[in-house]
């Protein structure tokens, strides 16, 4: 008696004992975990004789007690009736009873079953009838069921039924750390209310179908391509039938498209069961075939290839797959895909989000590790980054490579992060697919009445190591040894179905060898498939590409210069900003266009011929330097006000967002957003150039290399405010030498201009040109607002981005006897520092690093036939900017009797000073050796 509320099964007292209650068999009594509390013919008998001795004294009753292991002292019953306020009593009781019923909502996943392979058993004290004073005598007394389905009032062990079919079996849900009681009140009815999802035969059948076809498609690949990795699946086949049952609903809520990041694991199984890959060309791969459209360094390892397919459900309903290609770096995919899904839904207009749906699918150990997947979630409800709501399906394999959790995470569940956004999480035994289908089901209707994120926690195990040519059991052999012995998730629920009559053996057998068919026929067929000679394989280099016209007409920057200095006339910006736009009005007219007017009126006239334009990053609404105000707020009533919106009636839509402080997520997500729109100006901003540090796994895997390993085409623009100015090492280099590095095969543009209309026209050629590449800005400070960066109004309706830019001021271009080549702002330092000194020198300002334009600098030089020194001068000390990227295009480049030099800061580890003494000093110094040996 005394154990009850232990889920543990316990034998009653000593028979002796018994015997003096006159019950002469032992009694069994099992845990109250499945409500069977007392078995045995005579167990009337027995609760009416210890009822009995309880009221007529305690002897024989301490003497039963005592001979059972139990945890805590009897609740003791007083004979004395008029000792207690039964009102009082039964108040107290329900109070105990509600405070249970919360807790098994709050805590009720902790006795879940949810582990395939086993552990020890998850419990905890407050979901203990002891601990609430609650006993078995109680199980039968009715109390008031809060919220729970049925009668107002229910006994405990149907309440306690009613929980623990709801929150511990297969499937366990977190969702009390919810804010808003509408969406917990949601999960609950539909957790609390409605029993799993009521799956028809034909369901079962379809459901086995689709993990025969992902565990035959494995052990096929095992049986023919021994030893090579493929990142099997194997041990978490559900994702199948949970990926099907997923897209099959969506496609029938009209859904028209899915967009999907994921891992290694399971990836080629998804390609081939779910995105429609055809199995020969996953053959193709394994067979080691060489696309014969391949260059030099290109492509992927398979298992981080992407695709577009088309899924088709049993309705005959279908919906667009695109499956992200992605790096090792395993969670970086998560913000791209966001990005490609809210370009698509930006695109489809309103109410959108219920048209394509993200999924992301992650493994338990990167989930809890990399920090992207946090920053990934604290994009999900902002207004320039929010999908509409992501459904992630985590494969929990309980381990990373060789890692356990205990030295992974610091939480309980790998899943815990999502909580930072009040996420609902279920968790669910990967080793009961009806479970994982009823998961999905609960999800994809919570995302589309929420149009938030929501997890679904796959608790799986990994068959076999990190890879298949791995040994997991030298670092895991107790897991290894029960997942050895582990029956598959398909012999497991065939037999289920077998057992109760719901297929038969034939069918079953049907089923497996049907697939099997079929994956031999594809493989012998690429056997026999003729295979054509590859030519050797050579570098695909294109170079500086034909200039593109860029002007824009003088009436249409008349009309956006208009709409960008003017606001309804019952609008009040900030009197300072006002006398600012008063200003900036006649600039055209006055010829003194600053960077901020440019950067608009190149948007302007690009959003009037019908491109969209995206801008985003950490205060570039307003810009880093109060520059830019792209929005104007009402100074009384904080009203917004885009003025780039208001051109005319048939323009494209302008969007410029303030990011959330990170760099790696909203790069990644507004590098997905390029992908995914071609046609869009979409651009990123730092709020200082040394600040992209925090983005470059997506720099490096994505916006660099991501068209050379998977054919993906990006126009993204990166603006990193870059320069010397005595501002400290984490506020000068925007690592102008880390993109240099990277550039090849012409995958990125790196350029620094130096005059607002250099970057005017550089912005429009983005959008003119119809080959798409990155485009990265080294954008100024203080040429933000300098003179002799500004620009005219003729050199905006005219012309087009100049690579190079030769010196004007230089007369008589055979007195140069030194040709100082820089780029930025140091090209202004020399121009004043010459005319002081009055040197025989011409300054050579180098407007695009790369591609890198040697035939127009050949063309300058050539300008200056009594030069005998080209000297490159940087800002950057030696070891960094551009130097040893200039010296290796131009030291065998140049004409007979040039030679190279260089003037720069001396070798750092830091990038600058954090005193600005000595970045005076260290200027004046670097004046001198840019000037050295002319008088």
């Amino acid at each position: 008696v005394g154990a009850v509320g232990y889920p543990a099964e316990y034998e009653a007292a000593d028979p002796r004992a018994l015997a003096r209650l006159g019950v002469s068999k032992t009694l069994t009594m099992t845990s109250t975990y499945d409500h069977r509390v007392i078995q045995g013919a005579e167990s009337g008998q027995f609760l009416s004789y210890v009822q009995e001795l309880m009221l007529g004294g305690h002897r024989f009753y301490d003497e039963i007690f005592a001979s059972l292991v139990v945890p805590y002292e009897p609740v003791r019953w007083s004979r004395d009736h008029s000792a207690i306020d039964d009102d009082q009593a039964d108040l107290e009781k329900q109070s105990r009873v509600i405070g249970l019923i919360n807790m098994y909502r709050v805590r009720g996943h902790l006795l879940a079953d949810l582990n395939p392979i086993g552990y020890e058993v998850l419990a905890h004290p407050e979901l203990d009838l002891s601990y609430y004073g609650l006993t078995v005598w109680d199980l039968d007394r009715e109390f008031l069921a809060e919220g729970l389905p049925g009668p107002r009032k229910q006994s405990l062990r149907r309440i306690l039924d009613t929980l623990r079919d709801a929150y511990c079996r297969t499937l366990g849900i977190e969702y009390m750390h919810i804010s808003d009681p509408d969406q917990k009140h949601w999960i609950q009815q539909r957790v609390e209310t409605q029993a799993p999802d009521d799956l028809t035969p034909d369901d079962k059948k379809h459901i086995l179908d689709r993990l025969i076809a992902a565990e035959a498609f494995e052990r096929f690949l095992h049986a023919k391509y021994t030893g090579q990795k493929r990142f099997s699946l194997e041990g978490a086949e559900s994702l199948i039938p949970m990926l099907d049952w997923l897209f099959e609903t969506a496609a029938d809520e009209d859904i028209i498209e899915a967009v999907m990041g994921m891992a290694h694991r399971g990836r080629l199984n998804v390609l081939a069961n779910i995105v429609g890959k055809p199995l020969g060309e996953i053959f193709k791969e394994f067979e080691g075939e060489i696309d014969p459209k391949t260059v030099q360094g290109s492509g992927d390892v398979k298992y981080h290839l992407g695709m577009t397919g088309q899924f088709s459900g049993r309705s005959g309903e279908s919906l667009a797959v695109v499956l992200s290609s992605n790096p090792s770096h395993l969670e970086a995919v998560d913000p791209v895909v966001e990005g490609m899904a809210r370009a698509k839904q930006d695109l489809l207009g309103q109410e959108s989000w219920d048209r394509i749906l993200p999924v992301l699918i992650h493994g338990d150990a990167a989930f809890a590790g990399q920090g992207i997947v946090a920053e990934t979630f604290n994009l999900s409800a902002l207004q320039g980054y929010r999908t509409g709501g992501t459904v992630h399906i985590v494969v929990n394999n309980n381990i990373g490579f060789t890692t356990a959790p205990s030295s992974g995470r610091s939480s309980t569940y790998a899943t815990d992060i999502a909580k930072i956004v009040a996420c609902p999480i279920i968790h669910v035994n990967g080793d009961d697919p009806e479970a994982c289908v009823h998961a999905v089901n609960l999800a994809f209707a919570y995302r589309q009445a929420f149009h938030l994120d929501i997890v679904i926690d796959l608790v799986c195990y990994r068959r076999y190591g990190h890879n298949e040519s791995d040994e997991p059991a030298f670092t895991q052999p107790t897991m290894y040894a029960r997942i050895e012995e582990r029956r598959s998730v398909r012999k497991l629920y065939t037999a289920q179905l077998l057992n109760k009559s719901e297929i038969t053996v034939d069918e079953a057998e049907e089923f497996l060898e049907s697939f099997r068919a079929q994956m031999q026929g594809a493989f012998d067929d690429t056997k026999k498939a003729h295979r054509d000679d590859v030519e050797a394989l050579q570098p695909h280099v294109v170079g500086v590409l034909p200039h593109v016209e860029t002007g824009v007409d003088r009436e249409r920057l008349d009309q956006v210069m208009r709409s960008i200095t003017s606001f309804p006339e019952d609008f009040e910006p900030h009197p300072k900003l006002r006398k600012q736009l008063e200003k900036r009005a006649d600039i055209l007219d006055r010829g003194a266009v600053d960077w901020a007017a440019a950067e608009s009126l190149a948007f302007g006239s690009l959003l009037l011929e019908g491109t969209t334009v995206r801008l985003s990053g950490q205060d570039s609404r307003r810009g880093t330097f109060s520059q830019r105000h792209s929005v104007l707020m009402d100074h009384r009533s904080a009203e917004e006000y885009f003025p780039l919106n208001h051109l005319g009636p048939d323009q494209a839509p302008f969007r410029v967002f303030d990011s959330l402080l990170s760099e790696l997520a909203v790069v990644g997500f507004e590098y997905g957003y390029s992908v995914a729109n071609g046609d869009a100006l979409v651009a990123w901003e730092a709020q200082f150039g040394d600040f992209v540090n925090g983005a470059q796994p997506i720099v490096d895997h994505f916006v660099v290399a991501g068209e050379d390993k998977w054919r993906q085409t990006s126009g993204l623009v990166m603006l990193l405010p870059h320069g010397y100015e005595g501002q400290g090492p984490d506020h000068s280099s925007a690592r102008l030498e880390r993109f240099l590095t990277l550039a090849a095969e012409d995958s990125i543009q790196v350029v620094q201009p130096t005059t607002a209309a250099q970057y005017f026209h550089v912005l429009r050629r983005q959008m003119h040109r119809t080959v798409r590449k990155p485009l990265i800005v080294m954008t100024p400070k203080s040429l933000l607002r300098a003179r002799v960066a500004q620009s005219t109004a003729d050199d905006l309706v005219t012309g087009h981005f100049k690579e190079t830019l030769d010196d004007r001021a230089v007369e008589d271009p055979e007195n140069v006897r030194l040709l100082q080549l820089c780029t930025g702002k140091i090209g202004y330092a020399l121009m004043e520092e010459r005319s002081k000194r009055d040197v025989p020198a011409a300054v050579v300002r180098l407007e695009q690093l790369y591609p890198f334009p040697l035939q127009q600098l050949q063309d300058i030089f050539d300008r200056y036939p009594m030069a005998d020194e080209v000297r490159w001068v940087q800002e950057e000390p030696e070891n960094m900017g551009a130097w040893f990227f200039v010296q290796a295009r131009l030291h065998d480049k140049l004409r007979e009797g040039l030679r190279l030099s260089h003037a720069s800061r001396a070798e750092s580890a830091s990038p600058a000073s954090g005193s600005l003494r000595i970045h005076e000093q260290e200027h004046a110094h670097l004046m001198e050796a840019a000037f050295e040996g002319l008088v």
